[in-house]
């Protein structure tokens, strides 16, 4: 038997030396890069379509690079989709093969993402998506930006049409904050989407990273089947 098409999701930051982005709008800019290529209909009924279908039902892993200068030009000209968000631009390119990155891509390093923000982050506004991270854990902007990404399309995957509908049409905002510790312990034990992270790098295998918290999620979300890191293939 054949081993599984294994793909890997490439996101990219654009991180110029003078002007890097603040921590917060990259990984909320990376949640929402993933949500709208899920939401993008060459994802859903085009020429990704099939790609996305291999990459979703193996797993759902992220790989984040950073960028400036020519270098980020040449990435917009890869097919993708770019979010600017505030201080921040990320741009989600359609899952590639492990052993089949694009030049362009395969150039870009993975280190040297360590952001920071300016200010604490505010209380995040009732009623949306928050991704919640886990305050023990020490990550790098370029892994928490992927944990982000996964968060957001495990929330994707439990939400209904009418919600994901609305929520599309507000833009498919979300907020990501660190959680205090007593509100981490909460969380965990809610019975809302968590991602454990597959422990490629940084964290141990098992960690559980990221909640993600809505007001439909708290109220069953769909739960599908396969409900983790991967989901039902056959939805």
């Amino acid at each position: 038997m054949n081993a599984p098409d294994q793909r890997v999701l490439p996101l990219v930051v654009r991180i110029e030396r003078a002007t890097p982005p603040e921590r917060t709008d990259a990984l909320e800019a990376a949640a929402m890069a993933v949500l709208t290529l899920l939401t993008d209909e060459r994802a859903v009924s085009g020429e990704w379509a099939e790609s996305v279908q291999a990459w979703e039902t193996i797993g759902i892993r992220k790989v984040v690079r950073r960028a400036r200068g020519a270098e980020w030009r040449r990435v917009e000209e890869l097919p993708g989709a770019t979010v600017t968000l505030r201080s921040a631009e990320v741009r989600v390119h359609p899952p590639i093969p492990l052993d089949a990155w694009p030049k362009e891509l395969s150039r870009l390093q993975v280190s040297g993402t360590d952001l920071v923000d300016s200010a604490p982050p505010s209380q995040p506004p009732p009623g949306g998506v928050v991704l919640w991270f886990n305050p023990s854990l020490d990550m790098s902007a370029g892994k928490a930006m992927a944990q982000a990404g996964h968060a957001a399309q495990l929330a994707w995957w439990g939400t209904d049409e009418a919600a994901r509908a609305a929520w599309h049409a507000g833009g498919l905002g979300v907020t990501v904050r660190t959680a205090e510790p007593w509100r981490w312990a909460a969380l965990v034990d809610s019975g809302l989407p968590v991602v454990r992270d597959a422990g490629f790098t940084e964290i141990e295998p098992g960690s559980r990273t990221v909640v993600a918290d809505a007001p439909w999620l708290r109220a069953g979300g769909l739960r599908p089947a396969g409900w983790g890191p991967l989901r039902d293939p056959s939805r």
